[in-house]
């Protein structure tokens, strides 16, 4: 039986730390992008991560279900290991070639407001009351803020709808990979880490032959590269997301969309010198106040029970 979430000071550092990662990722990304294609990109770090979680889970002695799995359970596994990377990596870059990238943005974020209704006809404990759904507007809201107008603007494609469904689609598909996740029996954490990003790399290989053929030999800088997308934002942070969904809950999981493209700007004008939106503030003040209301009675339950 699925216990209720639990959100405690460990759940707040996770997702702040999910959300920087992530944030930080664009920039590397745009390194790797300058020595390999996108999908072999998305294939090589998935494959490096699930080596290196292969290897931790086989010390660990390949622990995963506690009891035996039914194949309903196993069916699943495969599912979400689709949803959380392959499917809506192949939905992005498609979808991006045909939208402008402030939509891409919007999308994702939207994914918050994807989760929430879903989670309260099918995760226990995640009810959708007037202050998370206020809440999670206010979030969405500021993100927009954050990003611009430019996020609403027709790029002229002839594709540009079909494009704007596939941003969407792929946000659908984190929202619901994140649901599936929490309904899972019990698991070891590593284990289930390490399973997803086995069946995800089976998923990744066929997409980036398909879509881009066979790669050219990358250099030693952008092997490194790889290497770091596939130790830190992508071992690391699924480690860190199934931590999340499966301690706190797939809502409490969602506000880590209201923090990337924050990080990103900050982490982009700090580290390309890129300029700030003048709206970032105001952006962030939204999101804050979203994030507080949205998660008002977990705090207020964390501050009491420090005091």
């Amino acid at each position: 039986m699925t216990q209720l979430p639990e959100i405690t000071y460990k759940s707040w550092l996770m997702v702040a730390t999910l959300g920087f990662v992530w944030g930080g990722t664009f920039l590397v990304t745009e390194v790797a992008l300058t020595g390999m294609t996108p999908f072999w990109i998305a294939s090589a770090r998935i494959g490096f991560a699930a080596i290196v979680m292969t290897v931790i889970w086989a010390i660990r002695g390949f622990a995963l279900f506690t009891s035996r799995p039914s194949r309903a359970d196993l069916v699943i596994l495969v599912v979400i290991s689709g949803l959380s990377g392959a499917i809506p990596f192949a939905l992005l870059a498609w979808g991006q070639q045909h939208v402008t990238s402030g939509f891409a943005g919007v999308s994702m974020a939207s994914s918050a407001l994807i989760i929430l209704p879903m989670a309260h006809f099918l995760v226990p404990g995640e009810r959708m009351t007037w202050r998370r759904v206020l809440g999670f507007i206010i979030g969405f809201f500021g993100v927009a803020l954050l990003i611009g107008g430019q996020a609403f603007e027709s790029t002229g494609e002839s594709l540009e709808a079909a494009g704007r469904v596939a941003c969407v689609g792929a946000a659908s598909c984190y929202a619901l990979s994140s649901i599936l996740m929490r309904r899972l029996p019990a698991v070891d954490t590593i284990g289930l880490s390490t399973v997803l990003l086995l069946i995800g790399s089976v998923y990744s290989l066929p997409f980036a032959l398909i879509a881009e053929g066979i790669p050219s030999m990358p250099t030693g800088n952008t092997l490194i590269v790889l290497a770091f997308l596939g130790l830190v934002p992508t071992a690391g942070a699924n480690l860190l997301r199934v931590l999340v969904v499966r301690s706190a809950g797939p809502v409490f999981m969602s506000l880590v969309n209201y923090q990337v493209p924050v990080w990103s700007v900050v982490l982009g004008a700090l580290i390309l010198s890129e300029p700030l939106p003048p709206a970032l503030l105001y952006g962030m003040g939204l999101i804050l106040a979203g994030v507080g209301l949205s998660q008002y009675g977990a705090l207020s339950r964390l501050f009491r029970a420090k005091s």
